[in-house]
């Protein structure tokens, strides 16, 4: 099972795409999404047009075709939920987009969400924790509380889009950041074309 947490950043389309992809290959998924989060998903993706109940209609309304039942969804302020301990067999957390309030919470040990304390779980049970930080520019706050991560063990996926793979949408750039988290969590996807894969 893969944790996937969208919080409150710009982009949460590239948690809800890392979501798709997980659920179409028969991954089991537990997904949280943070109040905030909840907010910038009906302002980027659902244009204000409708609000955000669960991210099974979301992802029905963008047409993902069945595997809803390896979906489970977590508020975040469920302490009692499965995933905030470390007895439940978890693969891996993933944080994407990740908040830098996020981030400083998570390399501060202030597990005061379900998101924070999933994160601290895997890195006590020396489990994969990827985050994807989502902010421009950077302060040095915002430098020091990622090399903090670094150090901890969290491995990092800014959101740049490799133009060698010559994106023509914003869709491309989503699935670029996407497949290179799917890269280190092991799974195969063709999100885009690895580089020199014709010659290889």
């Amino acid at each position: 099972m893969i944790v996937v947490a969208i919080s409150g950043a710009s982009g949460p389309i590239m948690g809800v795409r890392l979501i798709e992809e997980l659920l179409n290959s028969g991954e089991k998924v537990a997904a949280i999404v943070s109040q905030p989060a909840r907010q910038i998903i009906e302002y980027e993706i659902l244009r204000e047009k409708i609000s955000f109940s669960s991210l099974k209609e979301l992802l029905l309304k963008r047409g993902l075709a069945g595997n809803y039942d390896l979906l489970r969804e977590f508020k975040n302020n469920d302490f009692f939920a499965p995933v905030a301990s470390g007895s439940t067999r978890f693969e891996a957390m993933v944080v994407i987009p990740c908040s830098m309030k996020t981030l400083s919470a998570i390399v501060h040990g202030y597990a005061d969400s379900l998101i924070t304390r999933t994160c601290d779980v895997a890195l006590k049970e020396k489990r994969r924790c990827i985050i994807v930080p989502r902010e421009t520019p950077l302060s040095v706050i915002h430098t020091e509380n990622i090399h903090k991560a670094a150090l901890a063990g969290i491995e990092i996926v800014p959101p740049v889009p490799g133009f060698y793979t010559r994106p023509e949408s914003v869709d491309d750039v989503v699935n670029f950041v996407v497949g290179k988290v799917l890269n280190l969590l092991g799974r195969e996807h063709d999100l885009f074309e690895s580089w020199g894969k014709k010659k290889i």
